[in-house]
């Protein structure tokens, strides 16, 4: 009997901006997407995210830079290629909490990020979108930012929905992170069928992410800090952060939002204490705690400065929340 030959079904594909060091990615080729393109403008990353994945290689263009032809650049790449699903985590600097709340205002021109986008949606409609960035985004300047940002999606043909999403809550991650997720689809049969992830019940701690072996220079012992934190009783595996005058504990049993300075030194640092001392997170484990395996990211240290590995990592997504979004986004259009 002739066997019957099965056609397997192409992956979709995605594009990828502000891509980082690839964290949208790993999420969404764990459920089962293709990465069509990649680009960002951090040098840095770059090491960073073509040590940890095969081709494609992330494409370093700054696209905010119109009158060096980066934007154009990137727009001609993007419109040779037969994708799905258009991915970004664009910078929210200009919409943190953290930040000035200049929004589109901002005079480093972060704010206008979004249009960038807007932009490559308008040129190569694909099927869907998913951009992610911090929660107050929805709340800034009493709603008007996020209100121009859903009407311009709108306007481009799409339905769009959006949803906060707690890492602790929906990622089984232990680290505190709400992060806005905005998904939208050409078709409104599609859009219909989407609905995002359920919560999940939390069972990892911050113990269980933590190395074995951990290096002496990240402990204190003998620094001035160090002399300070001795006058603090500190719990072993729980995460702390240096206040200037006081030690602040996160009495939830979780890590705080890893941030994109915490490298830097200052309050952002978190803090443990361990068997040896007092110490700061090492980036391998600031990555476990944004929900990166160990074999997913290589970490390329000696060759950049750490304070890059940390802001890398602060600047990401947590991975296994991003996976379920994406699930949750395949399923609908699998027709």
């Amino acid at each position: 009997m002739k066997k019957l030959s099965v056609t397997k079904k192409p992956k979709l594909k995605t594009v990828d901006l502000f891509a980082g060091i690839g964290g949208i990615r790993i999420a969404f080729e764990k459920a089962g997407f293709e990465t069509a393109y990649g680009n960002d403008f951090d040098k840095y990353c770059k090491v960073t995210y073509d040590a940890s994945f095969p081709e494609p290689k992330l494409t370093l263009k700054d696209i905010t830079k119109k009158t060096e032809a980066d934007f154009t650049s990137v727009l001609d790449d993007i419109k040779k290629i037969k994708y799905d699903i258009l991915l970004g985590g664009f910078p929210c600097q200009a919409f943190s909490i953290a930040g000035y709340r200049h929004g589109f205002r901002d005079s480093k021109g972060r704010g206008n990020l979004f249009f960038y986008i807007a932009e490559i949606l308008e040129a190569t409609k694909p099927k869907a979108f998913m951009l992610e960035n911090v929660k107050n985004l929805q709340g800034h300047d009493g709603g008007k930012t996020y209100k121009i940002i859903k009407k311009t999606l709108s306007d481009l043909g799409y339905d769009v929905v959006e949803k906060v999403l707690n890492a602790k809550d929906y990622g089984n991650i232990p680290q505190t992170r709400e992060r806005i997720f905005i998904v939208g689809f050409r078709s409104k049969k599609t859009a219909k069928k989407f609905n995002f992830p359920d919560p999940i019940k939390l069972t990892k701690k911050v113990q269980d992410l933590l190395e074995d072996k951990v290096p002496e220079y990240y402990y204190y012992d003998g620094t001035p800090l160090g002399l300070r934190l001795k006058n603090f009783d500190m719990k072993p595996g729980v995460v702390y952060q240096w206040r200037r005058i006081y030690l602040r504990e996160n009495k939830s049993g979780v890590c705080p939002t890893l941030t994109a300075n915490m490298g830097t030194g200052g309050h952002n640092v978190p803090l443990i204490k361990d068997s040896k001392g007092i110490r700061k997170l090492t980036p391998r484990e600031c990555a476990r705690i944004q929900g990166f395996r160990d074999s997913e990211l290589k970490l390329p240290e000696g060759q950049i400065a750490r304070s890059q590995l940390y802001k890398q990592i602060g600047n990401s997504v947590p991975v296994p929340v991003v996976q379920r979004v994406a699930e949750s986004i395949k399923i609908a259009l699998q027709d």
